[in-house]
């Protein structure tokens, strides 16, 4: 059974940083493009990031530009997100992502609070 599971959120002071994962499992990691989502309270789930197979091309929202860097580990069947800089309107709960042929992944979601 096709899994993403993510960790690392936690509450951190504005210019603070985190480092979020998610480790798959259930199917081969590395020929699936990765992305992480967010969904800050009130307001609808929103794309930050994505990352293909071989980590040759990432892309990202213009507001985390410069601040936020996917990665992926195909070894180890996990994607990262670092987070640095980070703002109050950072604030909601992380989710990773990927799609199949025959339909799509959530993880469950990790929260993040950016606040002093």
């Amino acid at each position: 059974q096709e899994q993403l599971v993510e960790s690392g959120g936690g509450l951190v002071q504005p210019g603070g940083s985190l480092t979020l994962s998610c480790v798959a499992s259930g199917y081969t990691f590395s020929d699936y493009r990765i992305w992480w989502y967010r969904q800050a309270p009130g307001k609808e789930r929103e794309w930050v990031a994505g990352i293909v197979t071989t980590s040759d091309s990432a892309t990202y929202e213009d507001s985390v530009k410069g601040r936020f860097t996917i990665s992926r580990d195909n070894a180890k069947n996990t994607a990262y997100l670092e987070m640095n800089n980070l703002k109050p309107e950072d604030t909601g709960v992380y989710y990773c992502y990927t799609s199949f042929s025959w339909g799509v992944l959530w993880g469950q979601g990790t929260r993040v609070t950016v606040s002093s």
